[in-house]
């Protein structure tokens, strides 16, 4: 089981995860998915606070409090706060880099029984369908709502298809890798490649496009994603200790001036 706090406030989302019961938690509501195959009753019960913030469904704990969500509705000043924190240095050479330097891609890290893509997935889609005998833990079709671009996009499993919707890191890889994680240990690397917090499902042409970029050369199309698309890499960055380049600083504090 893997329980889900964003800086242990009320009001924020909660996740209850088992490979064939999820159950969300967040403000405003209670949504209660149980999976196909479950015996018995799944019950939930939550205090809820007025708090405007964390709407987004993630599945691991992020170990910060965070000032983004999936949603759009960010806490400017925790972030502008965050962003203060971080040290300011040049980008390191990218020798060395490979993927496999951030481990087995989609590991199961939170041992649930499913990989961390299919995770993302089941998160982050809607109107799921899953392969049978899988635990709901291969997802054969689903609607993005995208938050790079607003498009509706449909996915199916396959082939030719899966790569439609692709899960995103909000900070690459590879950036990560030139500003400090080069020095980490191969589990930290590991956590930071699986951890939902920089893990989005997004429209798959808009993910190659962004390729390894920061937020100095890409920005998400649809501008009223940008707030929160910024105030997330900065909880990233925050939580692993990833530094931002002067010209990255310059474009987040851009962004979250004009939100």
């Amino acid at each position: 089981m893997a329980r889900q706090r964003h800086g242990g406030i009320l009001g924020q989302l909660r996740v209850i995860s088992l490979p064939r019961l999820y159950i969300f938690l967040k403000s405003g509501g209670v949504d209660v998915r149980v999976r196909a195959g479950l015996a018995g009753l799944a019950a939930a019960v939550v205090a809820l606070a007025g708090c405007g913030g964390l709407e987004a469904r993630t599945g691991a704990d992020t170990g910060t409090s965070s000032s983004s969500s999936k949603s759009g509705k960010i806490d400017v000043g925790e972030a502008k706060k965050k962003l203060g924190t971080l040290e300011v240095k040049g980008r390191a050479p990218r020798t060395g880099f490979e993927r496999d330097k951030f481990g087995p891609a989609w590991a199961d890290v939170d041992h649930n029984g499913c990989d961390t893509r299919n995770d993302i997935l089941k998160r982050d889609l809607h109107d799921e369908k899953f392969k049978a005998g899988t635990h709901d833990c291969i997802v054969l079709s689903g609607v993005l709502d995208d938050p790079y671009s607003g498009k509706t996009i449909q996915f199916k499993r396959g082939q030719d298809t899966s790569t439609d919707v692709q899960i995103d890191h909000l900070v690459p890889l590879s950036d990560a890798w030139q500003k400090g994680a080069q020095q980490w240990t191969a589990t930290k690397r590991k956590e930071f490649a699986n951890d939902p917090l920089n893990l989005l499902a997004v429209d798959g042409p808009l993910n190659g496009q962004k390729s390894d970029s920061d937020a100095a050369t890409w920005l998400p199309p649809r501008k009223a994603y940008r707030c929160a698309y910024i105030a997330r890499q900065i909880d990233v960055k925050a939580k692993y200790g990833v530094w931002v380049t002067s010209g990255e600083k310059d474009a987040m504090q851009g962004i979250l001036s004009s939100c």
